[in-house]
């Protein structure tokens, strides 16, 4: 590509990728159809969000919005390069406590004004920090235990940005979540993988900067895990893990009172 910044004209999602029939308008080299694919992605994510939230919340419809516009590009520059830049972990996690301050009810929080906007900010605030602490402190244990580095710098960021927007019962789901959907997805190749064997018994595992590997040799960015978790929060299953957190507060509750 001649690195020519595309104008204005060019820049209409999916739609310009059709009518420029894959290619740049300046120097004609052809771009490959994951730009439309992602856009497209994307606008899926805003229409599902607010056809499911849009009418009876839409300041939740609307924050939704902005997460998947901050999680999508997020996870595949980590899955092309391990690595997640700060525009959208801090960057994402500066928007969601502003959004909470002035949108409460992204927290389920009722009512306007100041006090509403405060407790929208603090639940916002607390999701950053327990998602955040969370996974550093996992990310030390399984160092501690594997003696290499288990989590990345940047997941730790990520999370915070996951919890400002789905507070910190959003922030837990999402590393359990994504936890149970890696090993999902990972456990019938590395069982395989210990049936067949390597491929080149010389071969060995490779290791990236951040140490995060799996036996047959791909390297495993936890950001597009982290990503899952927090989606199938916020579409499928918010209601069910907030009940069951406040069930165990309130059984705490009741058993501190007696």
């Amino acid at each position: 590509m001649c690195g020519a910044p595309i104008a204005w004209f060019d820049n209409f999602p999916v739609i310009s990728w059709f009518l420029l029939r894959g290619k740049a308008r300046c120097c004609g080299q052809p771009f490959t159809i994951r730009y439309p694919f992602i856009e497209l992605l994307t606008g899926a994510f805003f229409l599902l969000s607010w056809w499911l939230f849009g009418h009876s919340n839409p300041a939740f419809a609307l924050g939704v919005m902005i997460l998947c516009g901050t999680l999508i590009p997020a996870v595949f520059i980590d899955l092309d390069h391990m690595v997640i830049p700060d525009v959208f972990s801090i960057g994402g996690a500066v928007i969601g406590v502003f959004f909470s301050l002035f949108f409460p009810a992204l927290h389920g929080i009722a009512g306007s004004g100041i006090v509403a906007g405060f407790f929208g900010g603090m639940e916002s605030v607390l999701g950053l920090l327990v998602g955040s602490a969370t996974i550093y402190w996992i990310g030390a244990l399984g160092e501690m235990a594997l003696r290499k580095e288990a989590m990345g710098e940047g997941d730790v960021k990520f999370l915070g940005c996951i919890g400002a927007f789905c507070g910190w019962q959003g922030a837990l789901c999402s590393i359990f979540g994504g936890a149970f959907v890696g090993t999902v997805l990972l456990l019938p190749i590395l069982l395989y993988q210990k049936i067949r064997g390597p491929l080149n018994p010389e071969d060995k595992p490779a290791t990236g900067d951040d140490g995060e590997s799996i036996a047959f040799g791909m390297h495993v960015p936890f950001g597009p895990l982290l990503a899952v978790g927090a989606l199938l929060y916020v579409f499928i299953a918010q209601e069910m893990i907030d009940s069951y957190f406040s069930g165990i507060w309130q059984t705490f509750h009741e058993l501190a009172g007696h």
